[in-house]
């Protein structure tokens, strides 16, 4: 976990240690950036944003959501509508993060079947992929209910995933992090980085249908067919 948020510039670390996951449903916690104002003094003309390597539950629940279930639906925010549907732009205005991954699995439907692909960058650093994030309270308020959830971001498929899927999750190069996670970043801007990974960023490879069951969490996941 130190050599994850080491990665990641991350100032502290709220998670507790936990061992790698080979294979992570929606509605369960994945690992993420979140960035806010240093509140410990300094220069109000120069503020330094602090980075936070914590767990959010994986399907975003928007705050004015009546029941938490809805966020089993919002796994994935668009990026051709992020900033406009009120699902999910006041998180994309406000509440941006970083999901990092080691890869990710899509699967490839031919005919009446699925086949499982892994999908890893060919350098094997973690991925970031492009997240919003919510806070959504229970009637009473406090702590104990509420839930911090999250969004990937997905646009069009590059070529490489052209022969798997039209979609893929957004990958931010770590040049980019900086702006995605900065709450005063342009509007503009962030949405130029929601584009596909160039083709030589990424690399795809069929695995075991095992990847169909989430309680298989064990590395062999991974293995090449």
């Amino acid at each position: 976990m130190r050599d994850l948020a080491s990665v990641f510039e991350a100032d502290s670390v709220t998670v507790d240690e936990r061992g790698p996951r080979y294979n992570v449903a929606p509605t369960t916690d994945v690992l993420a950036v979140t960035a806010a104002p240093d509140s410990s003094g300094g220069s109000a003309l120069e503020e330094v944003l602090r980075r936070e390597l914590t767990a959010l539950r994986w399907g975003l629940v928007p705050s004015w959501a009546k029941d938490p279930s809805v966020g089993s639906k919002m796994i994935n925010a668009r990026a051709e509508s992020i900033a406009t549907k009120p699902s999910f732009r006041s998180a994309f205005a406000k509440r941006r993060c970083l999901i990092p991954v080691d890869a990710f699995y899509e699967w490839r439907r031919e005919g009446s079947k699925r086949y499982p692909f892994a999908i890893a960058r060919r350098d094997r650093r973690p991925m970031a992929f492009a997240g919003v994030w919510e806070v959504w309270r229970g009637r009473g308020g406090g702590p104990e209910e509420s839930i911090r959830s999250a969004a990937i971001v997905t646009t069009s498929g590059n070529e490489v995933m052209a022969a798997i899927h039209d979609r893929m999750p957004v990958i931010l190069e770590d040049e980019t992090w900086e702006t995605w996670l900065d709450p005063s970043s342009d509007r503009e801007e962030l949405l130029g980085l929601l584009v596909p990974a160039g083709p030589k960023v990424i690399e795809a490879w069929r695995v075991s249908d095992l990847v169909n069951k989430v309680a298989n969490r064990g590395a062999e996941l991974l293995d090449p067919l």
